[in-house]
């Protein structure tokens, strides 16, 4: 695969070495000289200077031909600008862009960026899964189609406890797939089944409706 990588910082440094020993060929795009310098010193002549937002700069690193397109500078709006350029102008068939505030990463999508990537989001879900009693934990995201697999636990104290779930309010939009019982037994939800302490419910749904699936299911 040819892989055009956006900013060549401390991410950008190791992802391309990391592609580079997996054997793709991979081209880096900095702005900032010393640094471009720096990782060719390092990896070979793999780094260009210029800026991966300009369509011109794109255009002279063969974009058009790219399999891919991984932003990764520490600038959100550089990153989704990349993306963008990338994908309508050159046709990139995949756009990769790092996010640092995670309240971005929808608009990223609305915008067309295939995959987002968000630290915090990545760090946050190890730190949930970590911790028994919290609430939910994210278990997959598939972002190229806008769903996650979420799991949420149903805590001492949860107000849905002996409800059944067709009494619920879930989101039509969301499935629910499975349910595993504290003692590890694990069985279809059923509609007229009733919710109970310890119960690990197993949902797909799209991100916009996590909050309202979380709400449903623990009454909160």
């Amino acid at each position: 695969m040819y892989i055009v990588i956006v900013g060549a910082g401390r991410v950008g440094y190791y992802l391309t070495k990391a592609l580079l020993d997996e054997g793709h060929e991979v081209l880096a795009l900095e702005k900032n000289n010393r640094v471009c310098e720096t990782v060719n010193e390092e990896l070979g002549s793999v780094c260009v200077r210029g800026d991966g937002c300009e369509t011109m700069t794109l255009d002279s690193v063969g974009a058009g031909r790219a399999d891919m397109l991984v932003a990764v500078t520490g600038d959100d709006e550089d990153n989704l600008v990349a993306c963008q350029v990338a994908k309508y102008r050159f046709n990139v068939p995949r756009t990769v862009a790092r996010v640092r505030n995670p309240q971005r990463e929808p608009l990223f999508k609305k915008l067309g960026v295939d995959v987002t990537v968000s630290t915090t989001n990545i760090i946050l879900e190890v730190i949930q899964q970590e911790v028994p009693t919290h609430a939910i934990t994210h278990l997959l995201s598939m972002r190229d189609r806008g769903l996650e697999l979420i799991d949420i636990r149903i805590t001492p104290g949860t107000p849905t406890i002996g409800r059944m779930f067709k009494d619920l309010p879930v989101p039509k939009e969301a499935r629910l797939a499975l349910i595993i019982g504290k003692e590890g037994q694990p069985r279809l939800p059923d509609p007229t089944a009733k919710i109970e302490l310890g119960d690990q419910i197993i949902a797909l749904t799209t991100p916009e409706q996590e909050q309202a699936v979380r709400s449903a299911l623990r009454g909160s």
